[in-house]
């Protein structure tokens, strides 16, 4: 155990690592950042805003009310630009009032010019079915005055504490995904992995085989998650012990810091073969699984035959040739048949199957089938 001066020192010596300051700014300032470009919300970022039309409403009935708000923060760019980490949802909510926003996967979706018209407002009611236009100029000058505390991370703190303190700040929020929170924070250590990412999960043959991906899920970045479990499985499954999310986020914080290797062209260009394959012999089906009769396959996806299929084809990626039909047609017999098989169905239905021994069993029974297939 360390000496209590020990402690001292290293507490002392880690917040030297930290150059912070506090700014009280309007929201009239921010939607200038925004608008110019001074304040950067990026645009994976920007499609995590999910407050609902009532939510919006209420925090800006809160501005006029003159209620606090908590702070944002941001970390400042070399260029004197702002990226901002959190306060999402806020600072969205105003640019919708001022009809600065652009979110087309909302529901509905809005764009820029479009006016958020209060509703649910349960304070003062006479604010529902307003704009800001409708608002008296008194009322609109008090908006865009009211101030909101911009904690700022200067350019100079120290790469790591910068990512483990938004990790930390940005953990446990009920608004953001376990990906969601890893897009934003990692890119504090290096942007190049989580953007690859992004782009694989933006692929053809990938949005194919995860069709049956609900919308919700792909709104929570499920499908980029997805991305992250390949590679994670594929490179460093002897590592997993029983957390899946801990697992996933350390071999991103891990590659993001070269810690991990990673051969982004040669990894790339698995993925993309992997998902060819797959794509070219069951499609959408690529991750179902069986129906009640189990004599086919139902229209779904299934997270534990996602593992499977994808980790357990590496066995035999290298001797498929995609643009052979028979190769391809080979391998779709092959998959389907170890679908429905009893033993695989046991491996991939019901509870506390998260853990390393079921998920190598699973990703054995398909390797060995493939290999069967293709000897």
């Amino acid at each position: 155990m360390a000496s209590k001066p020990d402690i001292i020192a290293a507490i002392a010596n880690t917040v030297r690592k930290a150059n912070t300051t506090s700014l009280d700014i309007s929201f009239n300032e921010l939607l200038d950042m925004a608008d110019g470009g001074e304040l950067n919300i990026s645009p994976d970022y920007q499609r995590l805003f999910r407050w609902s039309e009532a939510q919006r409403s209420r925090f800006i009935e809160s501005l006029l009310l003159e209620m606090p708000v908590p702070p944002i923060y941001v970390i400042e760019q070399d260029e004197g630009t702002y990226q901002l980490i959190d306060g999402l949802q806020r600072i969205s909510s105003y640019l919708h009032l001022r009809g600065k926003l652009e979110a087309s996967h909302l529901d509905p979706p809005v764009k820029k010019g479009d006016m958020l018209q209060l509703v649910d407002c349960d304070i003062v009611s006479e604010l529902n079915g307003m704009t800001f236009d409708d608002f008296p100029t008194a009322l609109q000058i008090r908006l865009k005055r009211a101030f909101i505390r911009m904690e700022v991370v200067k350019k100079e703190t120290d790469p790591t504490f910068k990512y483990h303190m938004f990790k930390r700040l940005n953990t446990g929020g009920d608004t953001l995904s376990s990906q969601q929170v890893r897009n934003a924070t990692i890119r504090l250590l290096d942007a190049k992995f989580p953007d690859f990412v992004i782009e694989l999960s933006k692929t053809g043959p990938f949005e194919e085989c995860t069709t049956y991906l609900t919308q919700e899920r792909k709104l929570s970045a499920f499908d980029q998650e997805l991305v992250v479990r390949f590679f994670a499985f594929k490179n460093r499954r002897h590592l997993f012990k029983h957390d899946v999310a801990d697992f996933l986020t350390q071999y991103m914080e891990d590659v993001a810091s070269e810690k991990q290797p990673f051969n982004y062209e040669m990894e790339k260009e698995v993925f993309e073969k992997t998902f060819a394959a797959l794509c070219a012999s069951l499609g959408e089906y690529a991750f179902s699984f069986a129906n009640r009769a189990k004599t086919n396959l139902s229209a779904g996806f299934s997270i534990y035959h996602y593992e499977a299929v994808t980790i357990g084809l590496q066995a035999v990626l290298d001797r498929i040739d995609i643009q052979n039909p028979e190769q391809i047609a080979l391998l779709e017999q092959a998959l389907k048949q170890a679908k429905l098989d009893p033993g695989f169905i046991t491996s991939t239905t019901g509870g506390g199957k998260n853990s390393p021994g079921p998920l190598t069993q699973r990703i054995e029974f398909i390797a060995t089938r493939l290999i069967d297939a293709f000897p």
